[in-house]
């Protein structure tokens, strides 16, 4: 039986989502809770996530997807959230588990993922409640100018002036949608979809767009940082506590196993990360 896993956690105790030796990981506390309440050794259980987050990142709509095998509980996925919660630490919580549809992957079959990035740039903004996921910014934003300066960013890319490189990897992605509004407590935020991500590329991208916010550069200048295909100093990646994973979509059911393939192809050619 293959599991969905529905999971938020605040990341700012977390280095990060993958689990490393000797530091706390969203997938280490993961799989240590599946194991626990499974009664099966650690290095039995694994589980594959929608999003890599980076450290301090926060997830709302993490997806995991964790393999079942043997006679087990059939009915795992109706009291599996509720035990898991019972030994999790108080930062990650899972939402919902659920029997996962014939297919499904939560990488591969992925059709986009959505991120948002929430910025408080005036005094009366500033929540010393929401200080581990809002960035505070000293000076005020446009948000038409970074709007303007999105538009020039949607689309399929070469986005090598935002992302991090690894050898052998692409940094072509399709980002979908980019834009800038206040919620209702007048936070800016930035919500930004794409078919998959590059390493510290959204906090990339918003350090090149609250430039243009804080007029220090004109629109058209996020353009020229995207054409130049290779970092500017100018586009600074910015703190990873004001970013939270929000969304994750999948395609219908009968259209799942396909998806997964079709992607699983092209990243193997392409090496392209979640």
């Amino acid at each position: 039986m293959r599991l969905r896993i529905d999971l938020a956690y605040d990341g700012t105790a977390f280095k990060g989502w993958a689990a490393q030796p000797g530091l706390r990981t969203v997938q280490g506390e993961l799989v240590a809770a599946l194991a626990t309440v499974r009664r099966v050794p650690v290095e039995q259980v694994a589980v594959v996530c929608a999003g890599r987050t980076d450290a301090g990142v926060h997830a709302r709509g993490q997806v995991v997807h964790h393999d079942v095998e043997g006679a087990e509980d059939t009915e795992v996925p109706d009291k599996l959230a509720r035990r898991l919660n019972g030994v999790l630490p108080p930062d990650v919580r899972v939402r919902r588990v659920v029997e996962a549809p014939a297919g499904f992957d939560a990488r591969f079959g992925a059709l986009w993922r959505r991120y948002a990035y929430r910025v408080a740039d005036r005094t009366d903004l500033l929540d010393p409640l929401t200080r581990a996921h809002v960035l505070a910014w000293p000076r005020p934003l446009d948000l038409d100018a970074m709007n303007a300066a999105s538009a020039l960013l949607v689309g399929r890319h070469d986005f090598a002036s935002f992302c991090k490189r690894r050898e052998g990897a692409t940094t072509i992605r399709t980002l979908l949608d980019l834009s800038w509004a206040r919620d209702d407590a007048g936070v800016a935020v930035g919500t930004v979809r794409a078919d998959a991500f590059c390493h510290s590329m959204v906090r990339a991208l918003v350090g090149c767009l609250l430039a243009v916010g804080e007029g220090r550069r004109e629109p058209a200048w996020a353009g020229e940082v995207l054409r130049a295909e290779r970092r500017d100093a100018g586009a600074a990646v910015v703190h990873a506590h004001g970013l939270t994973l929000e969304e994750v979509a999948y395609p219908p059911d009968d259209e799942l196993a396909a998806r997964a393939t079709q992607t699983m192809a092209r990243r193997v050619r392409e090496d392209v990360d979640g």
